[in-house]
């Protein structure tokens, strides 16, 4: 009887014991650091006319794009890096082949948290576009206005970073160098994206840099991104503010298919004095992708939330 008792009380020693180390296991293995958000899109549009009164022309077009968010949290440590590409074409018949869409943009972004939701940053980014783009609707018959890295956009600075959460990002950059590349010697010359001289293929300007993205839910699978940006060049003319604007309404349908309808307002000096605008809208098949689990959605860090 005794080793009986002796027995049992072994055997929930080491139950007990066993519960404590799952239980410590659990808790190790909820924190993430690395979190990818990103989405993946393939649209088309089409449209065939016979006889048709109204008029019309044959034509067909597609688009394709890829938004990454991949995101770094430790401790003080944020580290965000952006890449969105995305291009479209359409073929018209009797006007032939146009370009859409085209756009080409990375940043990263590194901040070391100071106080509550701000952080001592540091980053660079890259903007530019893939092909060619010709005056009169991008005929490419026109005259020639822009290329790949033509112009091209190389952006490094210094400054702070707001971030209460994953839906407001606002960085602040007071000391901003802004590289301008004209690398399509066609392109390059004087007043051509704000060149000095002929031949030049690049410009330096150095200046404050502000960038702002804020997200929000509208209703349930409709979702609105804005970003706001806005540059002033201390050296020369600091009141001609380089200012951008972008939103993105996308309207999930399910899982694999989903809507976008993108504006993107901009004016920019050195480019055109004029305020620019696109709009497109698409729907076809989209895949997102969401593999972590962000500092930032964990309760114990959300304390801006009452509890």
């Amino acid at each position: 009887m005794k080793k009986f008792l002796l027995l049992v009380g072994i055997a929930v020693e080491i139950f007990v014991s066993a519960q404590d180390i799952k239980k410590d296991s659990v808790v190790v293995d909820t924190v993430k650091h690395w979190s990818v958000l990103g989405k993946n899109t393939l649209m088309f549009n089409q449209a065939a006319f016979s006889n048709w009164v109204g008029g019309g022309a044959n034509n067909v077009g597609w688009l394709a794009g890829i938004d990454y968010n991949l995101t770094y949290e430790k401790d003080k440590d944020l580290w965000e890096n952006i890449i969105i590409m995305g291009y479209g074409q359409n073929n018209t018949k009797g006007v032939g082949t146009r370009k859409t869409q085209d756009v080409l943009n990375i940043s990263t972004n590194y901040g070391r948290q100071f106080s509550k939701s701000w952080y001592i940053s540091s980053g660079a980014s890259l903007q530019s576009q893939f092909s060619a783009g010709y005056e009169d609707g991008n005929n490419p018959e026109a005259k020639k206005i822009s290329n790949f890295m033509a112009p091209g956009y190389f952006n490094m600075g210094l400054g702070v970073t707001y971030r209460p959460d994953d839906n407001l990002t606002v960085t602040l950059r007071p000391v901003n160098g802004r590289w301008t590349f004209v690398l399509d010697t066609d392109l390059q010359k004087a007043g051509n994206y704000g060149l000095k001289a002929d031949g030049d293929s690049s410009l330096l300007q150095f200046g404050f840099l502000g960038n702002a993205v804020y997200k929000v839910k509208l209703m349930e699978n409709v979702n609105l991104t804005n970003t706001a940006s806005v540059f002033s060049n201390y050296l020369d003319h600091p009141e001609r503010l380089v200012l951008a604007y972008g939103a993105v309404l996308n309207l999930k349908i399910n899982k694999y298919i989903s809507s976008n309808i993108t504006v993107d307002v901009l004016y920019d000096h050195n480019q055109i004095k004029k305020t620019q605008l696109k709009q497109t809208l698409g729907i076809g098949l989209a895949y997102t992708l969401n593999n972590g689990v962000k500092r930032s959605d964990r309760k114990d860090n959300q304390w801006w939330i009452k509890k």
